[in-house]
């Protein structure tokens, strides 16, 4: 899959697809109930064979994956007539399709406001805590995965480096202490990649980015061609690293997505990071919901990205509670480029592009200017094969943004004979800048400037343009923005639960690269890189997860809800100007772009108090929202679960925000408890601080809460009052709790809603 799939699009197909081979199988990822396991039978494995040879289900042909760490459910391919026959069977709960998922710094440190790295190690950066990656794979031979100066490989760790083709285990070391590869899923579907290596080397480049934003080593002198130089490291640099390769050239399977998650808990991880795009099932039919249950049930953190379908409303996957959300903002960083017309006006961009340029003089602009047999508007976006060479050649095109990818429309230009692009956004991508490193000049402008280059080159007889470009630039305010990419809320599962979780660094991020692929991820490409610049919240994703390794190395005992929360709770939402956080339009955000705010690892590192969830808390959420008792007792390996404790209401778990949904049921005062835990000295004493909108009214008991010794817990209530007779979805309304002591500030963000009411 061409990596720039994963920073364009970064998106879970919109439906979860089924696939079949070319002998009509089809994969399955089927629940089972743990209470109907035969004694006799000693393993999953057997007992799963057993039950598909009692259906006549030949298990050496079927049976893809047999998961017992997770919960008891197995992966086989089936043919349409063995269906029926699995419904029927009394020890299956739920056949699920194996859903096809996409895998949605120099600068980011300091932005970030981590200390430099320099030894000697601080426990802060401990070398203890290792972080899993599923993904892509990865490329042992890149800077980011030194292992120099690291102690040995903690004695605990249970995993390895498989040994393949292009692939030996020598290729690990201290650093990179796990790498295998997952491809029963994939192989199954029969979509194509028979000329992939089926090993974890990383041939796309997303993974070797994504691991190495986490915990990569230091890399000095690191650029993409010059732009963003600097020494780089990732979140976590004495964190280990574990790479699960999941993702090949159709996308991500379900199926294999589960195994490996199961390996790595087995494996030994403390730290999951999945950069992949989940859906917006049920959570437990959601395979990445129920695996990341079983991890946070076994201590391990998990982030997801949220997705880059926004700036759209109710665009976010991974939205389970035990599961951090992250989306995307950008840096104080900039990668600027410009266009100046003919008629001597400027209009700035951005632009990778670190050719020779086009000199200093301009050239002739064109638009739509395809061939008389092709469509006006498949030459306006430069589709592939729609620009007419003789309309082209030695001239600036401008192209619409949209359908294809940005640097494959500077291919088109490029092969058409054009000496350079201006690409422009539409409505659909508003204000949203991303640099790309194309194949030839191009500079990629917002809407509104795009809107008047445009107009420019339609409008006069003979246009012209001259492209060039600024290098990098630092310092840039406001920051940090919204990305417009990043998906939004509300939850549509849940609507009672605030997603995103947070945001992170998701815009422009230099990180390590596969030396198998350019940096477009074009197969014309023939430059080599060690690193690329990438954007999308399959960037932001790891850095949430290598803060969180941070945070699990300072505090060893905390929880992964607990580190959630204090990501959450510390989190900023003003920007560098001291301005409220903007989006990419320039209008102000609200908690349905980005959470809890933009995260703040050195505050995270001591956040005075905490939201602790508990397994029992989120059973008791899955008890209020699904309706099947066995299948809670199959995800969560509790055969003895009754369902006797359920929320009343879904927003009432301990989480670090709150979600309000003023609807018929819920009448006009919705009232939710929470318990803080103390994490801070001694006698501290902190009062609360409410910002709320004149439409609600907000009562929190007591106003006080005073802990006499660490690790004390007090609870609190909060009452919400509608003050308006009825409204809709639409006239959402936010708001925020503080908890102050004078040092800490736990802020946790409010979301209104009239639902009908």
């Amino acid at each position: 899959m061409a990596p720039f799939i994963f920073f364009f699009l970064v998106v879970l197909l919109s439906s979860i697809a089924t696939f079949s081979s070319s002998n009509n199988q089809t994969t399955y990822i089927v629940f089972m109930n743990p209470s109907l396991k035969p004694t006799p039978i000693k393993s999953h494995s057997l007992w799963y064979a057993t039950d598909l040879q009692s259906l006549s289900i030949d298990p050496s042909r079927h049976l893809l994956y047999s998961y017992s760490s997770l919960f008891p459910a197995f992966a086989a391919s089936f043919l349409p007539h063995h269906l029926p026959l699995l419904h029927a069977h009394p020890s299956v709960l739920l056949v699920l399709p194996d859903p096809l998922l996409l895998p949605l710094t120099t600068r980011t440190p300091l932005f970030l406001g981590l200390p430099p790295f320099s030894p000697p190690v601080t426990s802060s950066l401990s070398s203890d805590v290792i972080i899993g990656v599923l993904d892509t794979g990865v490329w042992p031979e890149s800077p980011f995965f030194s292992d120099s100066g690291l102690p040995p490989i903690p004695s605990r760790w249970r995993g390895q480096c498989e040994s393949s083709i292009d692939f030996l285990p020598s290729l690990c070391n201290r650093k990179l202490i796990g790498a295998r590869s997952f491809s029963r899923g994939f192989h199954a579907a029969a979509t194509g990649g028979e000329s992939e290596n089926f090993s974890a080397r990383d041939q796309d480049g997303h993974g070797t980015h994504t691991a190495s934003t986490a915990a990569g080593s230091l890399a000095l002198n690191a650029s993409l061609f010059g732009y963003a130089r600097g020494t780089a490291r990732g979140m976590a640099p004495l964190a280990r690293l574990a790479a699960y390769k999941v993702c090949w050239s159709t996308g991500c399977y379900g199926s294999d997505i589960l195994a490996a998650m199961e390996q790595a808990l087995d494996d030994g991880v403390d730290v999951l990071s999945l950069s992949l795009g989940g859906s917006s099932a049920p959570f437990s039919r959601d395979p990445i919901a129920v695996g990341a249950l079983a991890a946070v049930a076994r201590g391990v953190f998990i982030a997801c990205s949220a997705g880059n379908s926004g700036p759209a409303r109710s665009t976010l996957t991974n939205t389970a509670p035990w599961i951090t959300t992250v989306g995307a903002g950008t840096l104080d960083r900039d990668f600027p480029a410009y266009a100046t017309l003919g008629n001597g006006k400027r209009f700035a961009g951005v632009s990778l592009y670190s050719g020779n340029g086009m000199g200093e003089n301009p050239a002739p602009v064109v638009y739509g200017k395809g061939f008389q047999s092709k469509a006006n508007n498949n030459s306006k976006l430069c589709l592939s094969g729609s620009l007419d060479p003789a309309e082209v050649k030695g001239k600036v095109v401008f192209c619409d943004r949209g359908v294809n990818a940005r640097v494959e429309k500077g291919q088109v230009v490029k092969d058409a004979g054009g000496v350079g692009m201006i690409l422009a956004n539409t409505a659909a991508n508003g204000e949203e800048l991303i640099a790309d490193s194309h194949l030839l000049p191009v500079v990629a402008l917002g809407l509104g400037e795009g809107d008047k280059v445009r107009k420019y080159a339609t409008s006069v007889s003979n246009p012209t343009a001259l492209l060039s470009f600024g290098g990098t630039v630092v310092d840039i305010r406001p920051s940090p923005v919204v990305a417009a990419f990043s998906s939004r809320g509300p939850n549509t599962v849940v609507p009672d639960i605030l997603k995103p979780d947070l945001i992170g660094p998701g815009v422009n991020i230099l990180a390590g690269w596969s030396g198998s692929i350019g940096p477009t991820g074009l197969e014309n490409d023939g430059r080599r890189s060690e690193f690329n610049i990438l954007s999308g919240t399959s960037m932001s994703c790891p850095h949430i997860s290598g803060i969180a390794a941070l945070l699990k190395s300072a505090h060893p005992f905390w929880s992964p809800s607990a580190i959630k929360s204090a990501l959450m709770t510390t989190a900023y939402v003003m920007d560098n100007t001291g301005s409220s956080l903007v989006d990419a339009d320039g209008s102000i955000a609200t908690p349905l772009a980005y959470g809890s705010g933009y995260v703040n690892p050195q505050k995270a590192l001591n956040p005075g108090l905490i939201y602790d969830i508990k397994l029992d808390d989120y059973i008791a959420f899955l008890c209020s929202i699904e309706p099947n008792l066995q299948l809670i007792q199959s995800i969560t390996k509790r055969s003895n679960i009754t369902c006797s404790r359920k929320l009343a209401n879904h927003g009432n778990l301990n989480y670090p925000s709150f979600s309000i949904v003023f609807s018929p049921k819920s009448g006009k005062a919705v009232k939710y408890t929470r318990v803080v835990t103390n994490v801070g000295p001694t006698g501290s004493v902190y009062s609360v601080e409410i910002d709320r909108p004149a439409s609600v009214g907000v009562k929190v008991k007591p106003a006080k809460l005073v802990f006499r010794q660490e690790g004390q817990k007090l609870k609190y209530t909060v009452t919400f009052t509608s003050k308006i007779g009825k409204g809709s979805e639409a006239e959402m309304k936010f708001g925020s709790i503080t908890w102050s002591d004078g040092e800490h500030q736990v802020r946790s963000p409010i979301s209104y809603a009239w639902s009908l009411f």
